[in-house]
């Protein structure tokens, strides 16, 4: 199943101004962070719990930004 992250590129755009400064934010390489925004490597739970807390979301929010499907 493919999933669509549109929304949670904007959001780090909107918080962090880049990619690459989210990245560093998580403690991830550049390259690792695009792989999961591109749905090439999975979100595991501990990296979906930091992503709440430096983009300022809730528990809430978590469909959202990391389970919408992407329409085929």
């Amino acid at each position: 199943m493919a999933f669509n992250y549109n929304k949670l590129k904007g959001r780090i755009i909107e918080i962090w101004g880049s990619q690459k400064a989210f990245a560093h934010a998580m403690g991830m390489s550049e390259k690792t962070t695009s792989n999961k925004l591109s749905g090439k490597i999975a979100w595991n739970q501990e990296e979906i719990c930091l992503s709440l807390e430096v983009l300022d979301l809730s528990v809430n929010d978590i469909p959202d930004y990391f389970f919408t499907t992407k329409v085929q």
